[in-house]
């Protein structure tokens, strides 16, 4: 068995209330015809704000009422004018343009995300001039109105590929490609464009427009396989998301040339030798990339902490193949049953990692901190360390709990006086950590077992051991020495910020909260800070909630991301925080050791930013923009490895709780991670409604998150990674 770390809405037209298409449909999918054009015009030409439908139809000089009252719906679905039921029409101000990316296409509209941040704009069908989901746009004609603003596409400034992966689906109704990105309908295929291809298989496929310059048909361009199996589908998302998973042979024979080069006579002259210390790993029984080390010390002052990391900067050059090909990757991307490496494998497991028993090239944060765990002085030097011992996280445990064996306790025996001290000293600044506000979320990662096939046949969540935190605290606090080493120096450099919660996002965690019934009197206030919602996470722990909770508090955060400015870092109530710690792994952190290795082999202060400034801001952007892009590959792959584990489980009872509510029905967590859909028509006899943000409501029960709801397993389909749960009607009744 292998461990490794780390629906799409469907338009069905609509209907009139005698069953057939509705006239305004077919009004709202083509440019404004000359009656709504003449109302427009009218409503801009006079100053009056508010018209009366009588009034306006007088002024518009319109004989044919019916056509003037439909072209006035027309108006109001388009979102260009303001309706009442008594047909009082206002004309909805319009804002400046801006530029945006389209994030979803619909039958009949997109929504646009603007990439200076603010509400999805909605824009109809008419108004999308082509445009297709990932395309870089100026959206104009802004209005907002209380379902939020709408816009029109000016102009496409850059068109995307016109390509996404997705499933053949074959009926008897004929052939549809049902695409993996947000294109949220089925669109149409002719038998000669499946190039091969059966119903079910996972393919790549060329979208093409109609007449009209809707996006209707599709043309398979690759066949991954069938789409039945997790692995072929995360091959589709390496592709879908254009991440780069072959190394050039240039990249390739560079990194074989370079890392196995021996380490030269002048390499350890110059480099601080610190051999003799009692320096160890701690990671994962399966990992190979070991990029971060550590001793401790006790001293009459406090302790002496060493954070020792893989010297990548001196292997990856700057303009380098292999440096082109890892700004160009960002960061290694986890996968249930493969790891695509920044690094090739030859740095990455070879030359980088820092293997016990072996000389290595490092760059060691060596920081003082006092008895209350406060840094006193830091700094930093290249070194050559060798490791003692290659830790793993699991035997740590059971030496930190008394459960080691006599066997692995002779094997940490030439650094366990180090590894006490270290323990000693996490727990300080864990307490540390607590007392400034740091919250501990559960982020729901998932561990993926899989058999001799790559078939996924267990799940369950990812838990986090006392070793695997007193290594989180020895990371943190070289990541802060970082910061400000760099600030006090004024290098440019890249820091790792977290901005604040936006407001609307924190009104919706309180009336979460408030409907689980969790006091959270500390964040109903103006600018809420990181103590503040530490206290939420720490009233639910141990309850039933405590897992959804922690999730949604999650969601209510803003995303992390790099910057060249330090602005601090909300959920960790950090004032100087950077990535200095995994090289190997994340180019941020390669990028802070090339900036900072100038500086410490002698590079003035000033060339250093002359040389630099540039390529951090560069480096910033890209990092952050590859580390989105591995974030949703990874999350939608195992989206699918979870839905080929439950397919195996059809028809089986779980125990759940309800995670999200939406106006079609609920979203149900298991204890396993998995999470999937039940829908309300699967209650029978009950009416609900609605109710707010996340409740439903029926005469005989109440659905809200963190309500707990036994549910049976109805469908698993591992191409879109989606399940669906029906409620345990027989648990639902005693």
């Amino acid at each position: 068995m292998k461990q490794y770390n780390k629906g799409n809405d469907r338009n069905k037209g609509f209907q009139g209330r005698n069953g057939r298409s509705d006239r305004r449909r077919d009004i709202r999918d083509t440019p404004l015809n000359r009656m709504e054009e003449t109302i427009l015009a009218t409503m801009r030409s006079e100053e009056i704000h508010d018209w009366s439908a009588r009034q306006l139809l007088k002024k518009t000089g319109v004989l044919d009422k019916l056509a003037f009252y439909d072209a006035l719906r027309s108006l109001k679905d388009r979102r260009m004018i303001l309706l009442d039921r008594e047909h009082n029409a206002k004309l909805i101000p319009v804002g400046e343009d801006v530029e945006a990316t389209l994030v979803s296409l619909s039958k009949n509209f997109g929504f646009a995300r603007p990439d200076g941040g603010g509400d999805d704009i909605f824009i109809h069908g008419s108004a999308l001039q082509g445009a297709l989901v990932g395309d870089k746009i100026i959206v104009g004609d802004i209005r907002k109105d209380d379902r939020g603003p709408s816009g029109r596409v000016r102009r496409i400034v850059e068109h995307k590929p016109a390509q996404t992966t997705g499933t053949v689906s074959i009926t008897d109704e004929g052939i549809e490609f049902i695409p993996d990105n947000a294109i949220r309908y089925n669109l149409r295929m002719r038998e000669r464009d499946l190039n091969g291809a059966k119903n079910g298989d996972k393919v790549m496929a060329s979208l093409e427009q109609d007449y009209r310059g809707d996006w209707a048909y599709a043309s398979v361009k690759k066949v991954f396989g069938s789409g039945r199996t997790a692995r072929v589908c995360a091959d589709a998302i390496v592709e879908q998301y254009g991440i780069p998973h072959v190394f050039p042979q240039e990249v390739l024979d560079e990194a074989e040339r370079i890392g196995n080069e021996p380490i030269s006579d002048e390499e350890y002259a110059k480099r601080l030798d610190l051999r003799g210390e009692p320096i160890f790993t701690i990671d994962s029984k399966d990992a190979k990339d070991l990029d971060d080390a550590i001793s401790v010390k006790r001293t009459d002052f406090g302790y002496t902490l060493g954070v020792h990391i893989a010297d990548v900067s001196h292997y990856v050059k700057e303009g380098s193949a292999i440096d082109e090909e890892a700004i160009n990757r960002g960061t290694s991307v986890y996968f249930a049953d493969r790891v695509i490496p920044m690094l090739p494998e030859v740095l990455s497991n070879g030359a980088c990692s820092l293997n016990a028993g072996t000389d290595k090239l490092a760059f060691s944060a060596l920081i003082e901190l006092d008895k209350e765990g406060h840094i006193t002085k830091y700094d930093f030097k290249k070194t050559i360390i060798n490791s003692k011992v290659r830790g793993v996280y699991s035997e740590v445990n059971e030496i930190l709990d008394g459960t080691a064996s006599e066997e692995i306790l002779n094997k940490y025996a030439p650094v366990m006086e180090s590894l006490m001290s270290a323990k000693e000293l996490a727990d300080i600044l864990k307490a540390n950590s607590a007392a400034r506000g740091t919250m501990e979320l559960d982020s729901g990662e998932s561990k993926f077992i899989l058999d001799e096939n790559g078939i996924c046949i267990d799940i369950m969540p990812r838990v986090s051991g006392e070793a695997e935190q007193l290594i989180e605290q020895m990371m943190v606090t070289a990541n802060i020495a970082a910061a400000k080493f760099s600030l006090d120096h004024k290098l440019p450099f890249l820091y790792r910020v977290h901005g604040t919660p936006d407001p609307k996002r924190v009104e919706e965690l309180v009336t979460l909260l408030q409907l689980v019934g969790v006091p959270c009197k500390e964040i109903v206030k103006p600018n809420p800070e990181t103590q503040d919602f530490a206290a939420i996470l720490d009233r639910v722990r141990g309850l039933p909630c405590e897992t959804l909770v922690s999730q949604r508090l999650l969601r209510t955060m803003e995303k992390a991301r790099y910057s060249t400015e330090e602005t601090g870092h909300f959920g960790l109530a950090l004032s100087d925080y950077s990535h200095y710690t995994s090289p190997i792994r994340r180019y941020p952190d390669t990028s802070i050791h090339r900036v900072l290795s100038a500086f410490v082999e002698g590079m003035p202060a000033e060339e250093v930013r002359r040389r630099y400034a540039q390529f951090c801001e560069t480096s910033a952007t890209e990092s952050s923009r590859n580390e989105i892009r591995a974030l949703i590959a990874e999350r939608d792959a195992e989206d699918c490895y979870m839905a080929e584990y439950m397919s195996q489980h059809i028809g089986e009872h779980f125990e759940g709780t309800v995670s999200g509510v939406t106006m079609r029905g609920v979203f149900v967590r298991l204890e396993n991670s998995v999470e999937g859909f039940v829908s309300l028509d699967a209650f029978e006899g009950e009416d609900f409604v609605y109710d707010g943000l996340i409740t439903q409501r029926s005469p005989k029960r109440e659905l809200t998150i963190g309500t707990p709801l036994p549910i049976i397993v109805a469908s698993a389909y591992v191409a879109t990674g989606k399940v669906d749960f029906v409620p345990d009607k027989e648990k639902l009744d005693i």
